[in-house]
């Protein structure tokens, strides 16, 4: 049973396709981690002691919204404190003033030396700088008074609380955080691209991702900004990508992962047909049931961006110049040369007898090994 399967001869058919219109993608694939575009660490400027807290994590809040007090007793006392010291230092300026205006007439009549006219004018010189140190040191209380009020920079979300109500906070150096607030509406994905890919990237181009915490919905963007600074990890260079993505229904949070795919080639509704029906090569047979070739496809003259494809068209195999555009490797863009519905020979297929289970693939006019066609 089996040579007689051997010396059955294999059915041969040809594969073809449409030349159909679609979409043509070329993407780069990465992954990245998403970030709110804007973010802000509340904190005070003040030392003091936390008084209220109006928010609390995930709590909306709008730019200009009262989030939280420092108790104010000792930055009130400042500030009476240095309304009464401008007070004093005016009373000192006025009168050193009046003293000044009197010695300087005195001093233009002769009546007085020029050693009691140079001490009337220092005083009044002296009072002046201390009655104007004095009032910016009652903007200064005022200042702090003001800052014992915090509110938020930002329309948000409260993403972090850092302290409690009784807290001490003490400003020095560095600004004592009370919240970090963040925008949810605009959030960007921090993509790593690999360096092979990078020069494909461009701003502007679209992009899907997905993450895990909603495996089953694709988040869509677009790339705002390729930043040329390399990262090297482990011996791999990447370069970070900034992807902006909408976020309203706050299904993003900072901190997800995401793994991204960039449309660095999208072309719609354009003409396309598998690249490998440019390399089809016809070969002559004697089954009447497939297509012959006519013609040779040395007799075209191809120009510039021009391959040869073999059109089916009433049982023969054609020659045809086509004008070709963009590629992904799978696919080819058709500009010219053939029309919609065009069908194009792709590749022979030959059907495995019963019982013979396919190994590798091969052209059906390839010569077999011996004994196949062997007469008994």
């Amino acid at each position: 049973m089996i040579l007689a399967a051997c010396n059955e001869k294999q059915p041969i058919s040809l594969d073809t396709v449409k030349a159909e219109r679609g979409e043509l993608t070329e993407t780069v694939t990465a992954t990245g981690t998403i970030e709110s575009v804007t973010q802000v660490d509340v904190g005070t400027q003040v030392t003091g002691i936390i008084d209220k807290l109006y928010v609390d994590y995930n709590s909306v809040v709008t730019k200009g919204q009262l989030i939280a007090e420092i108790e104010k007793t000792l930055l009130q006392s400042d500030l009476t404190s240095a309304e009464a010291n401008v007070e004093s230092a005016r009373l000192t300026y006025e009168y050193n003033l009046t003293n000044y205006q009197r010695d300087k007439a005195l001093h233009d009549k002769q009546l007085i030396s020029d050693y009691e006219f140079q001490t009337s004018q220092k005083d009044l010189e002296v009072s002046k700088t201390a009655y104007d140190k004095a009032k910016a040191d009652r903007v200064r209380a005022a200042k702090n008074l003001n800052y014992a009020e915090i509110y938020s920079p930002i329309d948000g979300i409260v993403i972090s609380r850092e302290v409690e109500v009784g807290q001490t906070v003490v400003s020095n150096m560095n600004v004592a955080n009370l919240y970090t607030i963040a925008d949810l509406d605009n959030m960007q994905v921090i993509g790593n691209v690999d360096e092979a890919d990078i020069g494909q990237v461009k701003v502007g181009q679209a992009v899907t991702f997905s993450v895990d915490a909603y495996s089953d919905e694709l988040f869509e963007g677009h790339v705002t900004q390729v930043r040329l600074n390399p990262t090297t990890e482990s011996n791999v260079v990447t370069y970070e990508v900034v992807v902006a993505a909408p976020n309203p229904e706050h299904k993003l949070i900072p901190g997800l992962t995401a793994n991204l795919t960039i449309y660095v080639m999208r072309e719609k509704d354009v003409l396309l047909l598998p690249t490998k029906a440019f390399t089809f090569q016809p070969e002559s047979n004697d089954d009447k049931n497939l297509p012959q070739p006519q013609g040779s496809a040395t007799d075209i003259k191809l120009e510039k961006n021009q391959k040869c494809v073999w059109v089916v068209n009433d049982g023969l195999l054609i020659p045809t110049a086509v004008t070709t555009g963009a590629s992904n490797g799978m696919k080819t863009e058709v500009t010219g040369g053939i029309s919609d519905g065009t069908v194009v020979a792709v590749d022979y297929t030959a059907a495995m007898p019963a019982g013979i289970k396919p190994n590798d693939e091969q052209s059906p006019f390839a010569p077999q090994p011996p004994g196949r066609n062997k007469k008994k």
